[in-house]
This record gives structure tokens, sequence and C-alpha cells, in this order.
């Protein structure tokens, strides 16, 4: 970068777009591609019709039918990220067509080789992860903003929703992601006014964020959640349903391990926690450092340098400025708010649900009218990446409190 003006102003420590980082979207991805080159057709036919294909138990077929495509076509990463997104809800469905008893040991390989060059380019797993179901799975409906998935699975209007209000969240935090860049820079220049500016677009965001969660509400049945989507964003690694992984034939010829789909694995709350001095337990963190591997490589990298970035606690113990204290804990105390919200909506999603689903299977006559299937059991006490969830959220609720500066 050029000097400015002739000041000797210390660098920018961080760039939004050199980490693929969009001013305006944040971690999403702007404007995803919707539609795949020609010869990708196949794909992109056979990811148009996943519910239907699912529900009439013909998916694993027409895969099968599939031509062995090559990938060498594929150009940009706005085409990767739309070819991983459509391989990764064809895998999902593939494996997951049958319920938790009747999945699969082999993915074929004419969808597991070109799914494993698409993610080695990437820097992604070969699983459906937040960066795909979220990230890069939306697109403008109409002129007057109204959003949708570009994909779908099973879950109608319910799976929409939860996709679209997890968007939103991502959304929200995008004045947070750029209040990281003007804190840091706020720090190297000593400039209290910025810094405490700073801090309080980034309580802002975070608090923003919590009003987009409650909107789930609104949209997601939580009979639907649990009984039908959720199967189709678990993995299989620590997951009984699955307990010797997946071989992706071509690939390698052991079984591989990944986790599913899950919430750790949104670069923007590791970016606050990183920003804000947050130190989780050694399980938690070793649990979170493992998500980081979901990530686009791009955004695990943000995450790092925050990391090697001048800590802005030791900054706000060390000028001793009230104001400055009291904005960092209000941030510090959205974010435990947040992760508090995130606590109800699981016990309302999954707990809850997982009573109620039951007592519905218990019922005489359970069989007649319209099912919503068997529900899942495998992960009951899990969350679909695998943790322990209620331990895992009320964990990292609490070690983010810690991080509360006391007068």
């Amino acid at each position: 970068m050029e000097a400015g003006h002739g000041t000797e102003e210390p660098p920018l420590p961080l760039e939004l777009s050199r980490f693929q980082i969009s001013e305006e979207f944040g971690f999403l991805l702007p404007d995803p591609l919707t539609e795949l080159p020609a010869p990708f057709g196949p794909w992109m036919e056979i990811a148009q019709e996943l519910p239907q294909l699912i529900a009439s138990h013909q998916l694993r077929s027409r895969v099968h039918q599939m031509p062995q495509l090559s990938t060498q076509h594929l150009r940009g990463h706005e085409e990767l990220h739309l070819a991983h997104l459509v391989l990764s809800f064809i895998t999902m469905g593939y494996v997951w067509q049958e319920g938790e008893e009747g999945t699969v040991q082999v993915l074929p390989r004419n969808l597991a080789v070109p799914y494993w060059e698409v993610s080695e380019a990437l820097g992604l797993p070969p699983i459906l992860s937040h960066a795909d179901f979220v990230l890069a799975n939306w697109r403008r409906k109409d002129p007057n903003g109204n959003l949708d998935t570009i994909i779908k699975l099973p879950g109608g209007e319910s799976l929409r929703g939860f996709i679209l209000v997890t968007l939103l969240v991502e959304k929200a935090a995008v004045p947070g992601i750029k209040a990281i860049i003007r804190a840091l820079t706020a720090i190297l220049q000593h400039n209290e006014e910025t810094l405490l500016s700073a801090l309080e677009e980034l309580a802002g965001a975070i608090e923003a964020m919590g009003e987009a969660l409650r909107r789930m509400h609104d949209y997601v049945d939580p009979a639907v959640f649990y009984a039908v989507i959720r199967i189709f964003l678990s993995g299989w690694k620590d997951n009984p349903a699955m307990p010797d992984g997946l071989i992706y034939e071509g690939v390698s010829e052991e079984p591989m391990a990944y986790s599913g789909g899950s919430a750790a694995q949104s670069t923007v709350l590791h970016a606050f926690d990183e920003l804000l001095g947050i130190h989780h337990s050694e399980h938690s963190t070793s649990f979170l450092h493992r998500m980081r591997d979901y990530m686009p490589r791009p955004h695990r990298a943000f995450v790092e340098e925050i990391g090697r970035a001048p800590s802005l606690r030791q900054h706000v113990l060390s000028c001793g400025a009230v104001r400055l204290r009291s904005a960092f804990n209000r941030c510090v105390a959205a974010l435990a708010d947040f992760r508090s919200y995130h606590i109800t909506i699981v016990t309302k999603y999954i707990t809850i649900a997982a009573a109620k689903a039951k007592a519905r299977q218990a019922e005489p006559g359970a069989g007649a009218g319209p099912a919503l299937g068997k529900p899942p059991s495998a992960l009951e006490a899990k969350g679909t990446g695998g943790s322990h969830i209620f331990s895992f959220l009320k964990s990292i609720r609490d070690t983010t409190r810690e991080g509360l500066i006391s007068a």
C-alpha cells in the first residue's frame, strides 16, 4: 500500500477483500451463480429435483445413471462454489435417502471423484457444510428483494425458512465484521474515539443477529426440522448411524469421516471470539478449531489473522478508559446473550421436538395420516456437527461471560 498524504500511518492490519469477504454481504457469497455451464446439466437436473427424488426413493438409482463428468471446465470460485453446493446436496440425499437405518458405505465414483476435486480446489471438505447450505445457497427471487434458496432438500417451507433465517443472521453480522477492521486499526493508531465507535457498532451487530435469529419461530416448524430436515445435515463422524464413515470410491479405499453441518462452522462467531479474546475450555476449543476446517479457506485465514493482531482486551485494560471498558463489555454481554438464545432455539427444535416425536410414535394409530417419517435417534443428544450439543453450547456461553472485564 502507498503511504497517504506523506503521513506515516500504520498500515491497515486487514482488508476484507483479501479474504473474499464482501463489504455488503460479509461472509455470504455475493450474488451466487444459480446455473452451472451446460456440460454439468446432469448434476443440475438431479439437484433441482432432490426433494421429489428422495421422497420417491429414486435418487440413488438416478445417481448411478449419472455420467462421470470432468471438473476441468469449472472456472473461477463462483462456479466451484455452486458445483460444491450441488454435489453436497446430492451426496446428503444419496447417503440419507432411506434414513439412518438405510445408509450406504460407499459414495459412487461418478459422484465421489468430482466432489473430491471441487472440494480440494476450494479447500472445503467433501460434505455439506455451512459454507454451502447458507453462504452459497441464496438468490434474489424478485426485484423487491425477496430471497429464495438455489438448491433444496426435503422439508419444504421449513427448510427454506431455516436456511434464509440463518442467512439473515449472517447478513446482520456484516457491520460487526467491518467493525473488527476499524477496531484493530484504531488500536494501532491509538485512536480511542474510533475504537469506541467500532465497539458500539460491533455490539449493535451482535444484538441485531439475535433479533434475526428470533425469526426462526415464524418460519421453521420444530416437528419438520427434527423429523425431516435434521438428518440431511448429519455427517459421518461421531455418528452412531455411520460408525465407519464413508468410502469415496475412486478417491480412497479407506472410509473417511466428516462432521455434518453446524452453526459452529460460521466464521462470524469465531471472528468475534478472536477479537474479544474469549477463551473457551480445552474440549470446546478443540471442537471449534476442527470446525474451522469446514470454512472457506480465506475466511479461516481471516480468523487466524485477527488472532495474530494486537489484543483488544489488553488494550482496553491498559488504557483504563471507563467508556471503552463499558463498550467492550456490551460486546461480550451481547455475544453471551446471543449464545443463550441459541440454546433456547436448540431446546425447542431438538429436545422438545424429540420428546414430541417419541410421544407421537407411541400413540395408537401413529402410522395413520400424513407421516413425518421415523424421527432420527442416532443424534438425539448431539448437534449435526457431532458435538454433545447442550454441554457444548452452555460451556461456550459461560466462557463468553467470563470474558467481561470487571470494574
